[in-house]
């Protein structure tokens, strides 16, 4: 089974760490699909967060098959031209489960053969987001224990030159 966590990882943090240790763990091969379009406004372009990304899964040690790529339009067609059927998400808080509900239920309609799966981060985890990580580091808080080394350099660089 090909499993997908999709998301912006703008930029990627140790709580999707966790969840990717996680998920690799459980299900061994993990799609990581970063993506392209976004409501959001993303600091960091879609190529640097796949490059992010893949340096903090080899920072963190993390083993098995895992590929990370971009992905451009819906999770659900990128899901069914990669063969994939279940993508995971991580829920941090009741608002998080709101969006993800909303999202899900939508999935379903225009793909009713993928389903996603939920992971709760660990303790330590639940507080953090990448919004939270970018604006500590906008203003030269410490994020080295938000972040693996890679993404902190890119940061501080990205917050320098701006």
């Amino acid at each position: 089974m090909k499993v997908v966590y999709p998301g912006t990882f703008d930029p990627v943090t140790v709580g999707h760490i966790d969840i990717i240790k996680r998920a690799v763990s459980l299900f061994g091969d993990i799609h990581i699909a970063v993506a392209e379009s976004t409501p959001k406004q993303p600091l960091f372009s879609g190529e640097r967060r796949v490059e992010l990304v893949k340096c903090s899964i080899a920072e963190a040690g993390i083993g098995g098959d895992i590929t990370v790529e971009a992905f451009h339009g819906l999770l659900v067609d990128h899901m069914k031209k990669i063969g994939a059927t279940v993508f995971i998400r991580g829920l941090r808080a009741l608002s998080d489960f709101e969006y993800e509900f909303q999202l899900q239920l939508m999935n379903r309609r225009l793909a009713p053969g993928i389903t996603g799966i939920y992971m709760m981060p660990s303790e330590s985890n639940i507080y953090l987001s990448s919004t939270l990580v970018k604006e500590i580091a906008r203003h030269g808080g410490d994020i080295s224990r938000l972040v693996l080394p890679c993404v902190r350099r890119a940061l501080e660089e990205s917050v320098n030159d701006g």
